[in-house]
């Protein structure tokens, strides 16, 4: 009868450790998206007009997740389309239109893009404006030399619509595959005006812009997309969400990018 108390007591405490086993919580597996499993190298593909507020945005998410290192490439939505096709390993592609985010999602290389921000554009002339441009239609006249990106570009198939609707013909003096080399020739003096995004020409004190007729029915939608065969899908959509979320769209705003 004295082996009783004892048993019990034996019982109870081995169903205390078996409870406190099952309420242990496993291991994190990985590629789980947690924010503890956000480590890893991430490559992301962003058209030139982001650089800025995306450096600012991989530098907050990389101070969200320390484990992860972000490698940025930034250029033309075209030329990094193109990169992409040829088996390019990037994890995200953030392109400045539709157009050149179709050609990574109709092969089947990506799904699903998501539009997380808006552009518009405006000319550009170096501060002193030697050429007197003030409007849309000086861009046509005779000596005025007009730098702007090339059709395929996002900012350049936009440049050469907005010209064609207020009846614009215009023979640029050189065609950029970015819009950041169209803005650093104007103001560099090299040209007397471009059309640019309107966030990159607020980045430099070089240029004086305005708005021209017009701006406002060619607006530049911009979307993002995890690669289907991303290296690290985890942190990829990890950052995407990041972009397209509060904190990243806030960062957006600041840099001028209009909501989606």
């Amino acid at each position: 009868m004295r082996r009783l108390p004892l048993i019990a007591a034996a019982a109870a405490s081995l169903a205390l450790i078996l409870g406190g086993c099952a309420a242990t919580p496993a291991a994190t597996p990985a590629g789980s998206s947690t924010a503890d499993a956000v480590t890893g190298d991430l490559a992301v593909s962003a058209a030139a007009s982001l650089k800025g507020a995306f450096d600012k945005a991989i530098a907050e998410f990389e101070s969200a997740h320390p484990g992860v290192h972000v490698t940025a490439i930034y250029d033309g939505s075209s030329t990094l389309a193109t990169q992409i096709n040829g088996g390019a390993p990037v994890d995200v592609f953030a392109s400045a239109d539709q157009k050149n985010m179709a050609k990574v999602t109709d092969p089947g290389l990506a799904a699903d893009p998501v539009i997380f921000a808006r552009n518009t554009l405006v000319v550009v002339t170096p501060t002193s404006n030697p050429a007197g441009v003030t409007t849309l239609q000086d861009l046509g006249k005779s000596g005025v030399k007009v730098v702007l990106c090339a059709p395929e570009v996002p900012c350049g198939a936009a440049s050469h619509t907005l010209l064609d609707n207020a009846g614009v013909k215009v023979t640029p003096v050189s065609q950029e595959q970015n819009v950041t080399a169209v803005l650093t020739k104007v103001s560099n003096d090299e040209a007397d005006a471009g059309l640019v995004y309107k966030t990159d020409a607020a980045t430099t004190d070089k240029v004086s812009s305005f708005v021209p007729d017009g701006a406002d029915k060619v607006v530049n939608s911009y979307p993002i997309v995890v690669l289907k065969d991303a290296p690290n899908k985890v942190a990829a959509q990890a950052f995407t969400d990041f972009i397209t979320g509060s904190e990243g769209q806030a960062i957006l705003a600041s840099f001028g990018f209009d909501k989606p």
